[in-house]
């Protein structure tokens, strides 16, 4: 197991917003992904324009396999609402 673990910046007006593009947009593309296993939002308290996507996937072999070109075809469809995001990746060394 691999956790991708994504960094936004969104200013926290707009996070209500962006966030239903982002899951409109993004999420169900995942969905849709060999390997995906689960996606979670997450908001560090004291950090408001601060969100974290965190994205479980079985292999990092299944989440490498999307390219960059669909990548950037799944960023055109947010539109104005693209954030790029930091990028740190873990793997899961003990569940439970």
């Amino acid at each position: 197991m691999v956790v991708e673990f994504l960094t936004f910046e969104v200013d926290a007006s707009e996070q209500s917003d962006w966030l239903a593009v982002e899951e409109g947009v993004w999420s169900r593309f995942l969905e849709q992904q060999p390997g995906f296993v689960r996606k979670e939002m997450w908001r560090r308290p004291g950090r408001a324009n601060t969100i974290h996507a965190v994205i479980w996937w079985e292999t990092r072999a299944e989440w490498k396999a999307i390219t960059p070109e669909r990548v950037a075809t799944v960023d055109r469809r947010m539109a104005d609402w693209l954030r790029h995001p930091a990028c740190v990746e873990y793997e899961v060394v003990r569940e439970g």
